[in-house]
């Protein structure tokens, strides 16, 4: 009898892979000046659980594992700590972390020994050898069983920064190439590694094209290009277990996959399912090789958005749940976008609070459509009390400026906020 998860057919032995895909915790974040540590400690409690009960070869953090590149020692805590105790409940299970577009590669890199003790690997940047080759080490990992045997390959692709891949050599003269080059040479390398018995994944921090984005997530532009292409992909690929968009989503193919992030980060992700996805791939069902399960993540603060005319808000915030929640860290959210005609009264924010049931909610979010008629026709304008982006303070600059709204500007704008960021990352591991 051969033990899991290993079967037999004629003389070759096939294995069976299991993994968890997940991505995009945000560790850190604050919502609107409120923290989100109980939620993400809820998630966490909630996905060693699964690890108990699922005992998976393999968990796949697809990037932006913290919310600031400079993490809170608090947001570090919960992830080693995380770590620890996944640990205990699944020696066998392996971590294989990438960095996203809001990590510091480098400083997720420096714990290395540490992860060690709780059989986690980390890849936060891409290296090069003093040959101007690309170091592949780092970049393609095994996937081990109880036994020791290796059942996949996963090539591991952080955020792809455009300094860190552009000018080595003369496939890298710019990032498109140096992408293509990139994917193409990790690809064939892990194929000559594999045996027809292995697993093949590829797990990405990118914003493929196709994608449905959410109001929260910061564009990737690179080389002017900020969504790529699943021809990327070899078809020899059984997985890709993508992060950066936080709705969780097939891409183009069922195997190339978005998990989403495991709480809502903003008030247009009310509707997200937030999933873990439980990952099998079978090397002897030719037939149906890839098979998965969308684990749903409960969620343990609720969020609101109320819309309408002020009566019709004031109304709905009066009809809200009023069960008190005594501690304010896991008390409700409420986003209020209100339409009137006239000036907002002086006290207006004071009488949504007085509607709102007492000690249950925490209003984050007031914003106000100014509805106005004129000749019979009805415009809109829309106040925001929330800080504006770069790109939008780009954008509004650029067009008193009187210019034209031109997306290739944008594209260069984004791009050079890129390489700001990149800069001061590096700036903060010097």
């Amino acid at each position: 009898m051969l033990p899991y998860p290993y079967s037999k057919i004629g003389i070759f032995y096939f294995m069976t892979v299991r993994f968890f895909h997940t991505s995009d915790w945000h560790l850190g974040q604050f919502f609107y000046n409120h923290s989100r540590q109980y939620e993400h400690e809820q998630f966490l409690a909630w996905l060693l659980e699964q690890i108990k009960i699922k005992q998976p070869h393999a968990l796949l953090i697809a990037g932006d594992i913290f919310d600031v590149i400079n993490p809170s020692s608090q947001a570090q805590k919960q992830l080693y700590q995380f770590l620890a105790d996944a640990h205990d409940l699944a020696p066998q299970m392996q971590t294989l972390m990438i960095a996203g577009n809001h990590d510091s590669g480098y400083r997720i890199e420096q714990v290395e020994p540490l992860l060690e003790k709780y059989n986690a690997k980390t890849v936060g940047v891409i290296r090069w050898n003093q040959d101007k080759s690309l170091d592949l080490e780092r970049l393609i990992l095994p996937i081990y069983d109880e036994q020791k045997q290796i059942v996949a390959w996963c090539i591991a692709l952080p955020f792809l920064r455009s300094a860190e891949i552009t000018g080595f050599n003369e496939h890298t003269t710019n990032s498109q190439n140096a992408i293509a080059y990139l994917h193409q040479q990790l690809i064939e390398e892990a194929k000559h590694r594999k045996t027809d018995d292995q697993a093949l994944i590829l797990m990405s921090h990118a914003h493929m094209q196709g994608g449905e984005t959410s109001d929260s997530e910061r564009p990737i532009i690179i080389g002017n290009e900020e969504a790529l292409s699943t021809t990327l992909f070899d078809d020899s690929i059984d997985y890709v277990a993508l992060g950066h968009l936080h709705k969780p989503q097939k891409v183009q193919h069922p195997h190339i996959r978005y998990s989403g992030s495991p709480i809502p980060l903003s008030f247009s992700e009310i509707n997200y399912k937030h999933q873990v996805v439980d990952v099998t791939i079978d090397s002897a069902n030719v037939e149906n090789k890839f098979s998965f399960d969308a684990i749903a993540i409960p969620r343990s603060i609720q969020l609101h958005k109320i819309k309408g005319e002020l009566n019709e808000v004031m109304q709905r915030l009066k009809n809200l749940p009023n069960e008190p929640i005594e501690n304010i860290d896991h008390r409700e959210y409420v986003d209020i976008e209100y339409h009137t005609a006239t000036p907002p009264q002086p006290n207006l924010r004071q009488q949504f609070e007085d509607a709102l049931p007492k000690d249950r909610y925490r209003l984050v979010r007031i914003s106000r459509q100014y509805l106005s008629t004129e000749n019979s026709t009805e415009t809109k304008q829309s106040i925001n009390l929330e800080p504006p982006t770069p790109e939008k303070l780009f954008e509004q600059i650029w067009e008193k400026k009187g210019y034209d709204n031109d997306s290739e500007v944008i594209k260069d704008f984004m791009s050079l906020v890129a390489e700001a960021q990149k800069q001061l990352e590096d700036d903060q591991t010097v």
